[in-house]
């Protein structure tokens, strides 16, 4: 199985989050259900569609090395109807460009982070579909571990993301730094 494929599958599936954090954080930055319009500034909106905050809420749960499970009864969640592979490919009247890079990212990300055993996926051992399941999982744990910690960071301070720079602010926090494990130089290789 070839991993474009295993991209393909997975970038028309639709993650699924949480309905409890709707309002507290997808309406609360998102013209959520609302299309693309003139005016979020007007409305205090700092993303368009709900699935950029979604992509930030996965990014905070995946930099912090966190998962968060979803609930288990599905009637509490819910995915914004739009697949992987549309997110971010429309140019906005806000100046914003699509970003197709950034899927790529998430899905490399998620190759990393999830335990798939790709040589049994190529032996057939087990389904590309099964693989594209556990991807999913993984993208909505991180997301709802992201969106668990901004809700929580909401009540303490309800206005702590309602500055330009606030989210990437967050993201600068990560140490993303190697440790070197020895000091010693590595044998030159004349």
């Amino acid at each position: 199985m070839a991993v474009e494929k295993l991209y393909d599958m997975w970038a028309k599936r639709n993650p699924q989050w949480e309905t409890r954090y709707e309002d507290s954080v997808i309406r609360n930055f998102c013209d959520y259900t609302k299309g693309q319009t003139t005016m979020r500034d007007d409305r205090g909106k700092i993303f368009g569609a709900g699935y950029e905050i979604f992509i930030i809420a996965f990014f905070i749960g995946l930099y912090n090395d966190q998962r968060r499970p979803l609930i288990s009864d599905s009637s509490k969640c819910k995915s914004f109807g739009w697949a992987i592979e549309n997110w971010g490919n429309i140019n906005s009247i806000k100046g914003r460009h699509p970003y197709p890079k950034l899927r790529e990212f998430i899905f490399t990300a998620l190759v990393a982070r999830t335990d798939i055993n790709f040589i049994d996926l190529d032996k057939d051992e087990f389904t590309a579909r099964k693989a594209v399941d556990m991807l999913i999982q993984t993208m909505e744990e991180y997301a709802n571990w992201g969106f668990h910690y901004i809700a929580d960071k909401l009540i303490d301070d309800p206005t702590c993301y309602y500055k330009t720079t606030a989210f990437l602010e967050e993201f600068q926090k990560f140490d993303v730094s190697i440790e070197q494990v020895g000091e010693e130089e590595p044998d030159s290789l004349d």
